[in-house]
């Protein structure tokens, strides 16, 4: 969806030309810097005054076209006149999706210079998982369970944007995401708001860095404001169901997060959240956005998300639209031009108040000042920073840190360096594809596949074979290239999974399973009887059944990016253990999705002991539900892997599960430990994870919630006591009367290496 910015410095800002000097003297002497820094947004505060009197003097023309975002498709090129024309009379606020940096630098000269107040505009791309260096995917960066890698990454990401004159980033997505079906799975942190939560912390903070008027800060924006994850299906832009209390306590959480980690901006979702389009959404928008959580930035609409509330029908034109928008609280709308072509209709028919649209304007006046735009306009345009030695380090670290190790039977991994390797399959030197989804600027020039990372460093110990001409390749005319190559092997690394473009937005698949003849080559290779490693490289979780037993170790590299190639072979060879662990819950089955480890129990609830398989029911069984529980007959009732689950090369285990009380007080807090061990022969990292469960509520409560997590690195034979603290405000819950109430009653708790396993205890909340 969105922009390229770059600029060509002018002759700097010469005064007969700055009208933009008028409107600072007008606001008397600027604050310095480093005042600036300090500077609240309370009522009468510098950037009020500034704002005040700016508005004072904007025609209803010039304040409309602060609400106008403008751009073309992500490869757009090219200022037509109109459109500069449009800049010179104020009437737009910002841009998205304009490549060249001339182009930049000029239609901010002529915002600056030419406009009616001379107020610059914000440049914006989709700036996700890097600009140029590429870093794992979202879904893979949260399977590092390392928000310290993640905010790393998005700095990165800032600083390379930033040198091109983008400001503005339409990042992080912080939609919970149940199901894989769903192509913008690989968008989010998964299923969990608590790592989701940590993970939008560290996002804001990496974008837009310790000030937003740095000229390396790349303002942030939360989307999709709000429950875009829960479409109805996993089919993308589909309605999204969620009543109060799961909106509160899931769906929210991790945007209230990015909203105390200071994040500039949000975007609202294109989907329907009970029966309202978020667009146009005046609960989410003004009553909790707004009046609860004092939100003072600024909301865009997403690609044309105004308009499309008439093919939801719930707008009858695009002037309804605009009104919906307006009066629920949107500020600005993204490409289309219902404000623009209505707004001031609206305002003139009382329709939509003069007032409204004044805080709308102020919202986004808000943020430019608070990026210092209106002091520094302009950017650098000499600066070097793209693909820096420090960035690739970084993106290969994550990319390690993001792969997850999920089968390895008989330790086939790591593989001894003396191993002659059969290379296999569509992904193993596909440079694009390996960048992932959403990647405008990604150049596969720089991809660093592993194919190529093998052969440096293996030569020929490494024989190569496509197979498949890409993942979805359904011929199996290489089919015998593939089988001779393995023949003449000691192991066989497969590496598959769906391109970049098979997931993402509007990207929704039906089965998940590997795409094209990738199933049909794998069988054929298992018939060498020579150990395959399976890698997959892909935007969401794969079901494996049909393959899982013919393989012998799977690890899952998501789309690794960049520095992808470099980071598997590390893997591999064992030059580091795996450490990656599942943001989100792996299903057996397309027919067991939803299926996400924080569910509810049910008045019948699931268990070993109660699960009947369908092979084991005899015939003519008597028709009778007595003793069944909430499972498939077919699939069960647990995923194939659960949430936070992860393999290494060494083993872990808990043990002295201790706790400073049996009880819970008001300003109290219980301190729960247990000590990690190393029992294995090499060093390696566990990812430690502290679960809760409120057994009797008000309200019925999930089986088990992510409370904490600490990533712990040990040498073998070595141990650490892990420590968490439980407060009552990590137990409180959004209730059926819209509160926030921790109640009293009986928990438990969990210390272990997933959501299925660990040491348990209990306590009381008095």
């Amino acid at each position: 969806m969105f922009l390229i910015c770059e600029y060509q410095q002018n002759d700097y800002m010469k005064i007969k030309y700055l009208p933009i000097l008028l409107v600072l003297l007008t606001f008397c002497a600027s604050p310095k810097k480093e005042t600036i820094n300090k500077i609240d947004n309370k009522a009468g505060s510098p950037y009020e005054d500034k704002i005040e009197a700016l508005i004072a003097k904007m025609s209803l023309q010039e304040k409309i076209g602060q609400t106008a975002q403008r751009g073309t498709s992500s490869r757009g090129k090219g200022l037509s006149e109109e459109l500069k024309q449009a800049v010179r009379e104020g009437r737009v606020g910002s841009f998205l999706n304009l490549k060249g940096k001339a182009n930049v630098a000029e239609l901010q000269r002529l915002a600056v210079e030419e406009s009616p107040n001379g107020i610059p505009l914000i440049f914006a791309r989709d700036v996700i998982h890097g600009y140029k260096t590429i870093f794992p995917i979202p879904l893979g960066q949260a399977a590092t369970w390392n928000p310290k890698i993640v905010e790393r990454g998005s700095r990165v990401a800032a600083i390379e944007a930033t040198s091109m004159g983008i400001r503005w980033t339409f990042a992080p997505m912080l939609d919970i995401s149940r199901d894989p079906r769903w192509g913008r799975i690989a968008e989010s942190a998964g299923e969990d708001p608590f790592l989701t939560s940590e993970m939008a912390k560290a996002y804001v903070k990496g974008f837009q860095g310790d000030n937003l008027n740095s000229q390396t800060s790349l303002a942030a924006c939360g989307k999709h404001f709000v429950g875009y994850g829960a479409a109805e299906g996993g089919r993308d832009y589909n309605t999204a169901i969620i009543h109060d209390q799961l909106l509160h306590n899931v769906y929210l959480k991790p945007f209230k997060a990015a909203k105390e980690a200071g994040i500039a901006t949000y975007m609202t979702s294109f989907n329907e959240l009970n029966g309202i389009p978020a667009s146009g959404n005046k609960y989410i928008l003004q009553d909790v956005l707004r009046d609860t959580w004092n939100f003072d930035g600024f909301v865009v609409s997403d690609w044309n998300s105004i308009t499309e509330m008439i093919a939801h029908g719930y707008s009858e034109n695009p002037k309804a639209a605009a009104k919906s928008a307006a009066n629920a609280g949107l500020d600005m709308e993204m490409t289309s031009q219902a404000y623009d072509n209505h707004l001031e209709e609206l305002i003139k028919e009382g329709a939509v108040s003069m007032d409204q649209l004044d805080d709308m304007v102020r919202n986004i006046l808000r943020i430019k000042f608070k990026m210092g735009l209106f002091d520094t306009p302009y950017f650098d345009k000499n600066q070097d920073v793209l693909y820096k030695e420090d960035h690739l380090v970084s993106a290969k670290e994550a990319a390690v840190q993001s792969m997850v190790l999920l089968k390895n039977r008989d330790d086939v991994l790591p593989i001894n360096e003396g191993r002659k390797i059969a290379l296999i399959g569509p992904l193993a030197d596909a440079p694009h594809e390996q960048l992932g989804t959403w990647t405008f600027d990604g150049e596969k020039e720089h991809t660093v596949t592993p194919l190529s990372t093998l052969t440096k460093q293996y030569g020929k110990k490494v024989t190569y074979v496509k197979g498949l001409a890409n993942s979805r390749d359904n011929s199996s005319k290489d089919f015998k290239k593939a089988i001779k190559a393995a023949k003449k092997s000691d192991l066989i690394v497969f590496v598959g999974g769906e391109e970049a473009i098979l997931s993402g937005e509007a990207h929704s698949r039906a089965n998940i399973n590997l795409p094209g003849a990738q199933e049909e080559l794998l069988t054929e290779l298992a018939k060498t009887g020579k150990p395959i490693v399976l890698v997959i490289m892909a935007g969401r979780p794969i079901t494996l059944g049909n393959i899982l037993d013919k393989v012998d170790a799977v690890l899952f590299a998501w789309h690794p990016g960049t520095m992808g190639g470099p980071a598997l072979v590390e893997l591999l060879y064992g030059k580091a253990s795996p450490s990656g662990r599942l943001p989100v819950s792996w299903p057996k089955t397309v027919g067991q999705i939803p299926v996400h480890y924080n569910h509810k129990s049910t008045g019948r609830p699931a268990s070993k002991e109660s699960f009947v398989h369908i092979d084991d029911i005899p015939e003519f069984a008597w028709q009778s539900s007595l003793g069944n529980t909430s499972h498939y007959l077919d699939a069960g009732f647990s995923p194939q892997y659960p949430f936070g689950y992860g393999l290494t090369y060494s083993k872990f285990n808990c043990e002295g599960l201790t706790q400073s009380s049996s009880s819970l007080s008001n300003g109290g807090k219980i301190v729960v430990t247990a000590t990690l061990n190393n029992i294995g022969d090499r060093k390696a990292t566990e990812v430690v994870q502290l679960y809760v469960q409120d057994e009797f509520a008000s309200i019925t409560r999930p089986v088990k919630e992510l409370k904490g997590f600490k990533r712990i690195t040990l040498e073998a034979g070595k141990c650490e006591k892990v420590t968490f603290e439980i407060n009552k405000e990590d137990l409180s819950f959004y209730n059926a009367d819209g509160e926030w109430v921790t109640e009293a009653g009986s928990f438990k708790f969990w210390i272990g290496p997933n959501a299925m396993e660990g040491l348990s205890g209990s306590f009381e909340v008095e």
